[in-house]
């Protein structure tokens, strides 16, 4: 089942998009199975739990005897980071998603100095109508491409946003023109500064039940999870 959906996807979307199969509170086999179906990006929210599966993932590469046994798959952290976690989560994610205050991006920074590497991120931008929702303002995403040669240790890639939970396709719609309209300003901002560390070409918007939405809308990159793997196991 997971391999059809993945198949069926993969065939829709454009060579533009990604696919990130959103394995949060799935177990390591529903992993394995998509990887075996072509999947390569995997996300998590949950540092204990993106922990947990890169050490199962060690685990079996030991019990085969094989290091590069799912070797080039990717993790992308798509959660909530508390700057208490970052060693959780900084060491074995290829992106982070969800940098959505200017304290946490200091704290990614102040560790990847102190690591001596540079992490890849979004910006989580606040899109939604709903308050309860977290994220940068449009203010505070240009104040921080302004600043960016601040972030040594930081590679900006692009914005990530979560549109407001309704059935209303106008309401989605206009959440996503926000993003896009937030990361066509930044990449104008970077174009006519010389900013360097950032590109910001990356748009991360779009889930399992507005994904076609976002894509129209000019996602670069979307985010399935109930779609592939079905209801979570909590």
């Amino acid at each position: 089942m997971i391999k059809e959906i993945i198949n069926k996807l993969q065939s829709e979307l454009p060579a533009t998009v990604k696919l990130v199969a959103v394995s949060k509170f799935h177990p390591f086999e529903a992993i394995e199975e998509a990887y075996e179906a072509g999947q390569r990006i995997f996300g998590e929210s949950r540092p204990q739990e993106l922990l947990a599966k890169v050490k199962r993932l060690e685990e079996i590469r030991a019990e085969k005897d094989d290091p590069d046994y799912m070797s080039d798959i990717e993790w992308h952290f798509i959660g909530h980071l508390q700057t208490n976690k970052l060693k959780m989560v900084l060491p074995y994610a290829s992106l982070i998603q969800s940098v959505d205050s200017v304290r946490l991006l200091e704290a990614i920074n102040n560790w990847g100095r102190a690591n001596n590497k540079v992490l890849n991120v979004l910006l989580e931008c606040f899109i939604s109508s709903d308050e309860t929702k977290q994220g940068l303002s449009r203010q505070e995403v240009l104040d921080i491409i302004s600043s960016s040669c601040r972030y040594d240790f930081i590679h900006i890639s692009g914005v990530m946003g979560m549109a407001t939970y309704t059935d209303d396709e106008q309401i989605i719609r206009a959440d996503f023109q926000r993003l896009k309209e937030i990361s066509d300003t930044m990449r104008e901002h970077i174009s006519k500064g010389g900013k360097r560390g950032s590109d910001c070409r990356e748009i991360s918007m779009g889930m399992s039940d507005d994904y076609h939405i976002a894509i129209e809308m000019g996602s670069t990159m979307i985010r399935v999870g109930s779609m592939i793997f079905g209801e979570r196991k909590y």
